[in-house]
């Protein structure tokens, strides 16, 4: 396929995917009589060159677009909160989100606070607040700029108590985006550092959709393709990045995202609470637990290993090959293969592994994981 051109796909929400689409969003926002939008992103990327491009191409289209960035790494309740009070303050009509998995979480859960007043996390779906997303949401359209949590194609968001730094889930199929502006151009100039952590985050979805617990044969076909795009491009995406590998990894992280519906498992355990502890990048953190999460699976789900290692193109298809395969694609990718090399310290791994056990991500992994078999992992990866 030509990456320079432009596609479109649905599944089920629009994504228009090429190199430049980027430059269809002011037409589109006058079609659906958008005047005001309130774009949210993060710190970052609002000072990024091709942030302040697309302002000044609704700027000439007299779209008058307000910027809301003033979001954590690992976002919090408060942000959402003051970007909603920014909404109210400007009359804005729509909401756009720019940015990876911070930005675009922090968008949504503006969308659903806009006409959902009461108390954020009466909304968590993990106590079933699901139910009271009833009210209709503005225009969403999501513009990804990393590839790594897929969640421009989502409809859920993760955020995180101010305080205890718990995470929380916001979910709604009211919060999907009307559209998707998927240009892999914007993710060009990304650091190596950054690519190479969603990148590994994306694989991690990906591979953990495809093991986890629940029947969906469709996000199991959707995630060993993905897999199979993140194989064949995340290495050169982070070390000689083009068109071709920046294509295939935005490609890849958003298949990840469909197909985690069906689940994710261990690896999210272990990496949530060192985001909510020690503020690490949850795609690094991904990326350095990864190998041992899936080590800790492969026994009894020998033939789901069997197929990862053809998609990575392995001599061996087992399961050992297919750790191995990680930690060497962490080394290309400049990712250490320790949990001390990232700041965790012995003293933390019992907190850890309390907060791993209170996660919400393992009771989807394809065996059960104990408090000690958390533990024991944060161990043999320290």
């Amino acid at each position: 396929m030509s990456f320079e051109k432009i596609h479109q796909f649905n599944f089920p929400t629009t994504i228009r995917f090429g190199a430049n689409v980027i430059k269809e969003l002011p037409a589109y926002l006058k079609a659906n009589n958008v005047k005001a939008p309130l774009i949210v992103t993060d710190p970052n990327v609002a000072q990024l060159p091709f942030f302040k491009d697309i302002l000044t191409d609704l700027a000439n289209n007299n779209i008058a677009a307000e910027v809301f960035s003033d979001i954590h790494k690992n976002p919090v309740k408060s942000d959402v909160y003051k970007g909603v009070d920014q909404w109210d303050a400007t009359g804005r009509d729509a909401v756009i989100g720019i940015g990876g998995g911070a930005g675009l979480d922090v968008a949504r859960a503006i969308l659903l606070r806009i006409n959902h007043r009461e108390d954020l996390f009466k909304y968590d779906d993990l106590i079933g607040g699901d139910i009271y997303v009833t009210n209709d949401v503005p225009l969403f359209v999501t513009v990804p700029t990393t590839s790594g949590t897929g969640s421009e194609v989502g409809r859920s968001a993760i955020i995180a108590d101010d305080e205890t730094h718990r995470k929380r889930i916001l979910f709604s199929p009211k919060l999907m985006a009307k559209i998707v502006f998927a240009d892999p151009v914007l993710t060009m100039n990304i650091p190596a550092a950054i690519t190479a952590a969603t990148g590994m985050d994306a694989l991690t979805h990906n591979m953990e959709a495809f093991l986890a617990k629940n029947y969906h044969p469709m996000c199991d076909g959707i995630a060993l393709e993905g897999m199979r795009l993140i194989h064949e491009s995340l290495e050169r995406a982070t070390n000689k990045p083009d068109l071709e590998s920046r294509s295939k990894m935005l490609l890849g992280s958003m298949m990840g995202a469909i197909a985690f519906q069906k689940g994710l498992g261990v690896v999210h355990s272990l990496a949530h609470p060192l985001s909510s502890l020690l503020d690490t990048h949850h795609g690094l953190a991904n990326a350095v637990n990864i190998p041992y999460g899936m080590e800790f699976n492969i026994a009894g789900f020998e033939n789901k290993f069997r197929q990862m290692a053809r998609v990575f193109e392995l001599k061996e298809e087992t399961g050992d090959a297919v750790v191995q395969y990680l930690f060497d694609l962490n080394t290309s990718v400049n990712i250490p293969h320790r949990l001390r090399d990232i700041g965790v310290k012995e003293e933390h791994i019992d907190t850890l592994a309390d907060m791993a056990f209170a996660d919400f991500a393992h009771p989807n992994n394809p065996k059960p994981v104990s408090r000690e078999d958390f533990k024991q992992l944060y161990l043999k990866a320290l």
